[in-house]
């Protein structure tokens, strides 16, 4: 029997016949169990049952197999060292461990009953894996089959880079793996946010660049997160997204799913630059929202947020706008052909249940040396009041509208909105600003209809009556907040006195 020792022991098994041919070339013994011992038993390649390496038998029904003395004895051992302790105790060395684990998340994902997923809970393999990661400095830990050629190659000679770079790519592996696991259980009863916690992250795609173009970047996905989750949008066409297209994307798709009736949403930096519904379909809200700011739609982000037909997609490309990225529930075949005219426009597809999904897991963003983490602004928090005036069932619809935008901009956010012939539109947007007043002003400036007769939304309340001086003096009918000011008073008796009705909703929508 060789001195070089192997442990295969993978549920994916792709690559594993190569990998063990060329272990077994090399004059490794191998060492197996369960399925892994089949595949190289139907491949003709020799090797030793982990079960008679140990001397004792899988029990439990397999749950117990690898967790002996002479497996981790064996992976944990350091050569010149404990070479007096492992003969004792019968413990040959091991020097390459090949271990993927349970399909956990596969087994999760099909709807399995908790029972099955729970015995898809792998207990041996992340603590062999962890185990030959700790003694790397010896042993050849490998948890991805596209590691194999690397493996094999390195083991002619030394490559302690590889050995820790691999070592390091299995703690992360059994981390992701833990992680998920700890997820499907959910937190303890009565605590929303856990004292620990861990957020699984796989990386879906490298990005072209971050924010900038000296910025590398990646977009990670949540594993086994499910309903308005990115990860879950298929990219039909186009080059690969920016760190700011992701950014964008993400901004898009809140406002358009936020809208009531057919809507489309164009984003710039962020922000709505173009919004509308129309009831006509959604190539009349696309022309309508374009309408709202048509020179800042270049390179934007363009949402719909029902499925894209040819007749609509032909109005998009009339237009001759240039857009980073158009999404929607669905392109048909028609005009997938259509777009397809534009090699770099990206095509982003979403999941058909997207309307009716909730975002999963929680808000975070990440400061330096930790995470905030909030639940999502979702759902319409608050009850609407009406202490001023009563506003006519036009300008209600204008201002809900309003409202549904003016929550997805950046704070300080002002929002005017109008309607026009039969739907409801953009009229300028104020965002970012330090002040409310300022955006007021930013608003109104933007505006590419008449202000005279829109209505207007405010993401938070007026600190002071200017802003809402400003609005009336500008021509606004009918204005929506959610109030909460020690000077509310002051500024409801501003619209009052000029019979402009004012709505508070009770809720505030800051978006930083």
């Amino acid at each position: 029997m060789s001195d070089r020792f192997a442990l295969l022991s993978v549920s994916d098994k792709s690559g594993l016949v190569e990998f063990a041919a060329g272990l077994v070339r090399m004059g490794f013994t191998l060492l197996s169990t369960g399925g892994t011992a089949e595949a190289l038993r139907s491949s003709g390649l020799p090797f030793t049952a982990v079960s008679e390496h140990t001397g004792s038998p899988e029990i439990m029904g397999g749950r117990v197999k690898t967790l002996h003395p002479r497996v981790h004895g064996g992976l944990l051992g350091r050569r010149g060292i404990d070479d007096v302790v492992a003969a004792e105790n019968g413990i040959r060395f091991i020097d390459v461990v090949a271990v993927n684990l349970y399909p956990f998340e596969a087994t999760v994902a099909r709807g399995a009953p908790d029972h099955e997923v729970i015995e898809n809970i792998d207990i041996g393999g992340p603590s062999m894996v962890r185990s030959a990661a700790k003694n790397h400095e010896r042993v050849h830990v490998v948890v991805d089959p596209a590691d194999y050629p690397a493996v094999l190659a390195a083991l002619a000679g030394d490559d302690p880079a590889l050995r820790r770079g691999l070592a390091a790519k299995a703690f992360r592996h059994t981390a992701c793996y833990d992680a998920i696991i700890a997820g499907w259980f959910g937190n303890e009863p009565g605590e929303p946010f856990p004292s620990e916690t861990a957020i699984p992250l796989r990386r879906a795609q490298r990005l072209r660049y971050g924010e900038n173009p000296h910025q590398a970047a990646a977009f990670y996905s949540t594993p086994l997160e499910h309903g308005r989750a990115l990860g879950r949008a298929v990219q039909l066409q186009g080059k690969e997204l920016s760190f700011n297209n992701f950014g964008d994307l993400e901004g898009a798709l809140r406002v358009a799913f936020d809208l009531t009736g057919p809507g489309a949403v164009i984003i710039k930096h962020a922000n709505p630059c173009g919004a509308a519904v129309h009831p006509d379909g959604l190539g009349a809200a696309y022309t309508l929202a374009l309408s709202a700011d048509p020179v800042s739609a270049y390179g934007g982000i363009l949402a719909f947020n029902g499925p894209v037909t040819a007749a609509v997609a032909e109005i998009v490309l009339a237009s001759k706008v240039f857009f980073e990225v158009i999404a929607a529930p669905g392109f048909d075949e028609d005009a997938r052909a259509l777009f397809a005219r534009r090699v770099n426009l990206r095509l982003m597809e979403l999941p058909a249940d997207w309307r009716d999904s909730a975002s999963p897991g929680r808000d975070a963003r990440r400061v330096h040396g930790g995470w905030l983490v909030q639940d999502w602004d979702e759902g319409q928090p608050g009850e609407w009041t009406a202490p001023v005036g009563v506003a006519s069932a036009e300008a209600l619809a204008a201002l809900q509208f309003a409202w549904a935008v003016c929550r997805n901009v950046k704070s300080n956010a002002i929002v005017l909105a109008c309607a026009e012939g039969g739907g409801w539109v953009l009229n300028g947007v104020g965002a970012g600003q330090m002040s409310r007043v300022d955006s007021v002003r930013l608003a109104v400036s933007k505006a590419t209809r008449p202000v005279a007769g829109s209505v207007l939304a405010s993401d938070a309340f007026f600190p002071f009556t200017d802003g809402v001086q400003l609005a009336i003096e500008s021509g606004v009918s009918a204005i929506v907040q959610p109030g909460g000011s020690i000077r509310d008073e002051e500024v409801l008796a501003v619209a009052r006195d000029a019979g402009v009705p004012m709505l508070l909703t009770g809720a505030r929508h800051f978006r930083h």
